[in-house]
């Protein structure tokens, strides 16, 4: 995302759009974020505020509201989800996504990146940069050079022509220290890097260290993008502490303001019925449903209600959302947003499910596995519930 906290800050504030404005800091903390007109004045994240007030004394300070970047984003890592199962939430504003089992169905590459881009700026109101290309390191160098609001694509034959004329210092993972012992023995380029004999970097760097920098300079990125959430997210969404892998969610911010029971109904039998597939993905279950409303006001309520038993069926899992939203007795309120997350889970191994007296041997759960199989031979919405086709 770019420039993520003082995005989320400003985006429903037109008339901060081209002012300098600092997230956070106080009087005493530091900076968590400067928008790109603050940056000009170099204002910086993790800088101490009366030094980012010095620099820009222009600057409007708002406060973070940490609530409000955890729920972006989720709701932005879940439109990664709908993408590509294979997301690896580096932080709360970054990600990669092997996009490679994608194409066939959205597009090359490229176009994926656009229609991310598009969708995350129509239903956040934030904009991302992509970098694109066959390797982690090489993608993530090419999305800072596509800042602000870009796609750079690197294709294989191009990537020693993109990589060998920057600073040695713009190769992922390597810090400042790193980088002054590189400079110090004259290599200051990434070409520099690639040319050196490998046993020359070996024995100046250390065996593996030589090893990799010089794999990193001629763009051979052995390292595979990993399913996992972001670390510590729970503590940046306010979730009273929730553990990243033990829940599981997805939200949606309504294209405009909804009052009507039906069309809210909807979507949480939607979101609900994303989150189970990925649980029974995953092989997990969870007892605990949180319900996330938003208003039109931007007021967020939620709701959480722990089930006797836990379960991946959808059904259950929507009676008991649908449950607390009308508990919640809204009537014709006005909601922005909408989401739904199970807690508690647990390796579906590990749950036994008591059987009624009665109880048919075929029920729901059964055929949310026979969706499953239909969903990864022939694509996702070839089998839904009725209400939500049209």
């Amino acid at each position: 995302m770019d420039a993520f906290y003082a995005s989320v800050a400003t985006r429903d504030r037109p008339e901060l759009a081209d002012v300098p404005v600092i997230v956070g800091g106080g009087t005493r903390g530091v900076v968590l974020s400067a928008n790109y007109p603050a940056r000009e004045y170099g204002v910086r994240s993790g800088m101490p505020a009366t030094r980012a007030r010095r620099l820009c004394p222009q600057a409007v300070v708002v406060s973070p509201e940490h609530e409000v970047f955890g729920t972006v984003s989720a709701a932005v890592a879940e439109t990664f989800r709908q993408v590509t199962p294979v997301v690896e939430m580096l932080s709360i504003d970054e990600a990669f996504l092997d996009v490679s089992g994608s194409v066939r169905r959205l597009g090359a590459p490229s176009d994926i990146a656009e229609q991310l881009r598009s969708r995350i700026h129509d239903e956040q109101g934030i904009t991302c940069s992509v970098g694109v290309a066959a390797s982690v390191s090489v993608a993530k160098l090419a999305s800072k050079r596509a800042k602000p609001d870009g796609v750079l694509v690197v294709p294989p034959g191009s990537v020693t022509t993109f990589l060998h004329p920057l600073d040695v210092g713009e190769l992922y993972g390597v810090g400042e220290k790193t980088r002054a012992m590189l400079h110090r023995l004259g290599l200051i380029t990434v070409g520099d890097v690639a040319h050196t004999p490998l046993r020359t970097l070996q024995r100046a760097l250390g065996h593996g260290l030589g090893t990799h920098l010089h794999e990193l300079a001629w763009g051979q990125d052995r390292r595979e993008v990993l399913a996992r959430n972001a670390p510590a997210f729970g503590a940046i969404t306010g979730d009273a502490g929730a553990d990243p892998d033990k829940s599981m969610g997805a939200q949606e911010t309504f294209g405009r303001d909804v009052d009507d029971r039906e069309v809210v109904l909807r979507e949480l039998l939607k979101l609900t019925a994303g989150v189970t597939g990925r649980m029974r993905t995953a092989g997990v279950a969870g007892r605990t449903v949180t319900l996330t409303v938003r208003f039109a006001d931007f007021t967020t309520l939620t709701r959480s209600r722990t089930m006797p038993e836990a379960t991946d069926v959808t059904v259950d899992l929507y009676r008991t959302a649908v449950g607390l939203y009308d508990a919640l007795g809204l009537q014709r309120a006005r909601l922005r947003l909408v989401g739904v997350r199970v807690e508690g889970l647990a390796p579906r191994g590990t749950v036994h499910h008591q059987h009624l007296l009665g109880e048919r041997e075929h029920g729901w759960s059964d055929a949310d596995r026979a969706v499953d199989r239909a969903t990864r031979r022939f694509g996702s919405g070839v089998v839904r519930p009725a209400s939500l086709f049209g």
